[in-house]
């Protein structure tokens, strides 16, 4: 079975309850799931600007412990060198971006994400958009 990292705007529209993500991550099995610690952050910081903000905090720390946070540092070095030949290649993409987009090649996960048009340019990277609109 396939493991998948979720980008951060999946993140998001799970915790809203938007695009019946609840029933496709249900059918892979959210232990077949996790985060990168940049999603964490992501998350946390809109929680924190959010009109809701102990509520949204709640909500991001309950996922939080329900879902494996995949840390960043084995990923640093391609990391350097994708930002590298992106920008030799003028197609520079969001450091947040591509630090997430890293994290799952290097972990040999799908990246499940609604932003395939940036996110496509980095080396190696599987995707899969769960978005139906």
């Amino acid at each position: 079975m396939e493991k998948f990292l979720l980008d951060t705007n999946i993140c998001v529209f799970f915790l809203k309850g938007k695009y019946n993500l609840n029933v496709q991550l249900k059918k892979v099995g959210l232990q077949n799931c996790c985060i990168s610690e940049i999603t964490l952050g992501e998350l946390k910081y809109g929680a924190e600007c959010s009109d809701q903000i102990a509520d949204n905090i709640k909500m991001v720390d309950d996922f939080s412990k329900v879902i494996t946070i995949v840390p960043i540092y084995n990923s640093l070095s391609f990391y350097a060198k994708e930002k590298a030949r992106l920008r030799k290649a003028g197609k520079l993409i969001d450091d947040f971006d591509i630090l997430i987009g890293v994290s799952a090649v290097a972990n040999n996960l799908v990246l499940v994400t609604d932003n395939q048009k940036h996110l496509s340019r980095i080396s190696k990277i599987k995707i899969e958009n769960w978005i139906v609109r």
